[in-house]
């Protein structure tokens, strides 16, 4: 049973990787930049509610938050254990302020998580922006080693005949000098 979601996923992976490699072929092949084919990580097509998950997961992520947060828990407290001595409205167990805490999390922790999925999906799209962009590089070094190993060769035949040439110079110079 848990082959099928397996097997799935890496097929779907697969493809992606397929995806990638055929954009990087055919930007070596057309002798294309790269950069022309990444795909783009926007910003700008976020949703009001999206962009609101961002600003509050930023600010409760923050030290602002957790100063202005303990500051609130602090003068609830004392309001209600020395200020409101005989009038509590949320006596000591305080039990109204775990229901606000418990609240606050509960709305807080999905809200951050939206954010962090959608980062995640940016750091996505980079991570396989960079995978493009290594790929082509790796491509075209292995092309260029090739062709300076084939330079290299034919750089050592012309030498060979050279040589070869030289040295029939140098015996022809020496049957000369012999006689």
């Amino acid at each position: 049973m848990r082959r099928k979601p397996l097997a799935r996923f890496v097929n779907k992976e697969n493809l992606k990787i397929r995806k990638l490699n055929k954009l990087v072929a055919d930007a070596i092949k057309n002798d294309e930049s790269i950069t022309q084919t990444l795909w783009e990580v926007n910003t700008e097509e976020l949703t009001i509610g999206q962009r609101m998950a961002d600003k509050v997961a930023s600010f409760g992520w923050s030290w602002r938050f957790i100063i202005m947060f303990g500051i609130g828990m602090l003068l609830w407290i004392t309001m209600n254990a020395v200020l409101l001595m005989n009038k509590w409205f949320d006596p000591y167990p305080f039990i109204l302020l775990n229901l606000v805490l418990s609240c606050l999390a509960a709305i807080q922790a999905p809200i951050i998580m939206m954010s962090q999925n959608r980062k995640e999906e940016k750091d996505r799209k980079r991570a396989e922006n960079d995978y493009m962009v290594n790929l082509k590089a790796e491509t075209q070094i292995r092309n260029m080693d090739k062709k300076i190993n084939i330079l290299v060769v034919e750089q050592m035949k012309k030498m060979f005949k050279l040589q070869e040439g030289q040295i029939t110079l140098l015996n022809e110079i020496k049957k000369v000098l012999k006689k």
